[in-house]
């Protein structure tokens, strides 16, 4: 498999109200892993769907081997070699693994349908990155982790020799991650042309080459990798200090009663016997591999699961939640992993979800007042600091790490004391990192109880007062935080302490 030298210049893209791409120019080579970097809105998955085809520029060209392409579309990408690893997944939710993988060049035999041929391009595909997902799966059923995979095995399965990867790690867990970036490096070593979107540094220093940073849809710089360090990349992307705080040791009351108390918690094949308690000002990590009962966990807490048993308890009096209105009720919020499915409504604007869960304080007589209702959102809206041009902004039109800002404001609104958050910066860059962070250690200072799950354990280390693991949907061990190490944490996750 070879790859393409793909050459950008002087690209610039518009959308109503934004100018996403101001007159970038970059090279990608073959055989290299190429970063694109930048704030959330800075322009690197523009560039990566104009690449893909998804989008067209308004003004510059695009040269695959030194000949200028026009894509009318992803298929005419597709033709001329390009795939692409979305961010935000797309897939026909009614439609099985393998049927997905096949749009777009369905094998036929004998005039019809050929399922066995569908099925075996789909298993070898998914083989390619050692992804254990039955073929005959509807991909609505999947956990989104499972998703990507199933996504990343399209996109190398098709045999590119460009492949653009839009926060490819975002949804996996430590080993999907690992098994990954092996690929990507086996994929440099055959030639091919790989541009790798993301915000985790770490990554990007260990698979990528070079790096081309955005800032507000313009050009900052390309740099070798081995020639710089992380600190000038994250100045470089938003052109100021960012520094990552730790929560450290709880320093509310240890005597204070648990506000939220969980107790013989269990969901036949999720998890089981789950206790657990957070006293206000607390902050508690949940980790876990992929497939623990992590989210699971969340949910249940939140009524999203009728078969869940156990004893639950709101400031030590026994509460029922069977359904997400009975968790509002009882003041819980839950910020869900999979901001498009579940955190937001897409075709609403923000100000519609952020003001969503709380329209029965902003009505009168079953009337919505607009004025509180714009006053309430637009609070939230600059407190969560969501780069949008308008509070009327459709949702669907922010980036995804905006979107995310989004889903946690709509929370903010609610008052509530127990905040249940799943993978708070999926897809967000390291600056909204940080505000997320801050923004987390700003609830458990106003007493609430915060339970985070997170698939980045210095995330899990930095964010909480101390750390439970899950393993095969029981708990396994708890870390106080500053006595936590990745390592530790990994043999808990993997059955190597006890």
């Amino acid at each position: 498999m070879d790859g393409a030298h793909v050459v950008v210049t002087g690209v610039t893209k518009r959308f109503p109200g934004v100018l996403a791409l101001n007159e970038v120019s970059a090279d990608f080579l073959p055989g290299e892993c190429h970063a694109l970097m930048g704030e959330n809105g800075a322009g690197k998955s523009t560039l990566g769907k104009l690449l893909a085809g998804l989008y067209q520029p308004d003004v510059g060209k695009i040269c695959l081997n030194g000949q200028i392409c026009h894509f009318n579309g992803p298929l005419d990408a597709q033709k001329a070699g390009i795939g692409i690893v979305h961010q935000e997944l797309l897939f026909c939710e009614n439609m099985s693994v393998s049927e997905n993988l096949s749009l777009g060049n369905i094998p036929t035999k004998f005039g019809q349908v050929s399922f066995s041929t569908m099925k075996k391009r789909a298993l070898d595909w998914l083989e390619l990155i050692g992804a254990k997902v039955n073929p005959d799966t509807l991909v609505g059923n999947l956990p989104i982790a499972q998703r990507q995979l199933v996504q990343i095995a399209g996109a190398l399965g098709s045999g590119a020799k460009v492949l653009i990867f839009d926060e490819p790690t975002s949804s996996l867990g430590l080993e999907e991650t690992h098994r990954l970036l092996e690929i990507i490096s086996k994929l440099k070593s055959d030639g091919v042309t790989c541009i790798y979107v993301s915000h985790r540094l770490d990554e990007v220093f260990e698979i990528c080459n070079r790096a081309t940073v955005l800032r507000d849809g313009k050009l900052v710089g390309t740099v070798e990798i081995k020639a710089t360090t992380k600190e000038q990349l994250v100045s470089m992307m938003i052109g100021r200090e960012v520094t990552f705080e730790m929560s450290g040791n709880f320093t509310g009351s240890q005597s204070a009663p648990p506000l939220l108390e969980v107790n013989g918690f269990s969901s036949l094949g999720k998890f089981s016997n789950i206790n657990l308690a957070i006293r206000p000002g607390e902050i508690v990590g949940l980790g876990g591999l992929i497939g623990s009962g992590r989210t699971e966990v969340l949910e249940a807490l939140f009524g999203l699961d009728p078969a869940v048993k156990g004893t639950v308890k709101v400031h030590g009096k026994p509460v029922h939640v069977h359904t997400p209105v009975d968790g509002l009720k009882c003041r819980m919020a839950l910020s869900s992993e999979d901001r498009k499915r579940n955190g937001l409504v897409l075709s609403m604007n923000c100000m519609e979800n952020i003001s969503m869960p709380i329209l029965d304080r902003l009505s009168r007589f079953t009337i919505i007042q607009e004025r509180k209702e714009r006053s309430v959102s637009q609070k939230y809206f600059e407190r969560m600091r969501v780069k949008a041009p308008r509070l009327t902004t459709p949702s669907a039109a922010l980036s995804g790490g905006n979107q995310q800002k989004l889903v946690l404001a709509k929370w903010l609104g609610t008052d509530g004391e127990v905040f249940l958050i799943d993978e708070p910066t999926r897809g967000v860059d390291v600056g909204a990192k940080a505000e997320i962070h801050n923004l987390i250690r700003e609830l458990a200072a106003e007493g609430k109880a915060v339970l985070v799950v997170s698939s980045e354990l210095p995330e899990l280390i930095a964010v909480s007062h101390r750390i439970l693991i899950l393993r095969l949907g029981k708990i396994a061990g708890e870390v106080p935080a500053n006595l936590a190490t990745e390592e530790l944490l990994m043999k808990y996750m993997t059955g190597l302490a006890a």
